[in-house]
């Protein structure tokens, strides 16, 4: 009796902290996810299919972001710079040569984009945050992936608007 005792929580246990456990597990991009190839529409589409969420300017956004915080929305806009090592982020724009612009993360690092996406265009389906990177997070941002701010805090970090994605296409055109 003690040994099965003994043995449930064990189980218990074990139980618990794979439940605790709820940590999504970062992708690392492969080869053929650094590459532009697109299909026979023209398009590269990554993540998420996109839905139906409203359609929102980037200029309403950048003029109120609380409005459209942790809301669903879809954007539309073209790629200014993107990483250069994985293609987890992009810096969305109106224009090719925005120099407004937000950046773009895919969600949970699960997918990425071609490291030559700058002048693709895109439209992406996610939602708004206003967030604050770390110092630590805005050197790699700068140094390793070629990334640009706008505003650098004193202490060096940097508080952004930035779009999660949970689906992007991108376009030649």
């Amino acid at each position: 009796m003690r040994n099965l005792t003994l043995i449930l929580l064990i189980v218990a246990f074990c139980s618990v902290s794979v439940f605790a456990q709820k940590t999504v597990e970062k992708k690392k991009a492969t080869d053929a996810d650094k590459v532009a190839v697109f299909d026979d529409d023209g398009e590269i589409k990554r993540g998420a299919m996109i839905g139906d969420s409203q359609v929102v300017a980037l200029a309403d956004v950048l003029a109120n972001p609380s409005e459209y915080s942790g809301e669903s929305v879809t954007v539309k806009g073209f790629i200014v710079r993107s990483c250069k090592k994985e293609g987890c982020w992009a810096e969305l724009g109106a224009e090719k040569d925005s120099k407004k612009t937000i950046r773009v993360t895919m969600k949970d690092h699960q997918f990425f984009i071609p490291l030559k996406s700058a002048g693709f265009k895109a439209v992406a389906e996610g939602s708004f945050k206003v967030e604050t990177l770390s110092k630590e997070k805005v050197k790699h941002l700068l140094e390793d992936d070629g990334a640009t701010f706008d505003n650098i805090n004193e202490d060096g970090s940097v508080t952004e608007i930035s779009f999660v994605a949970t689906g992007i296409v991108l376009t030649k055109k």
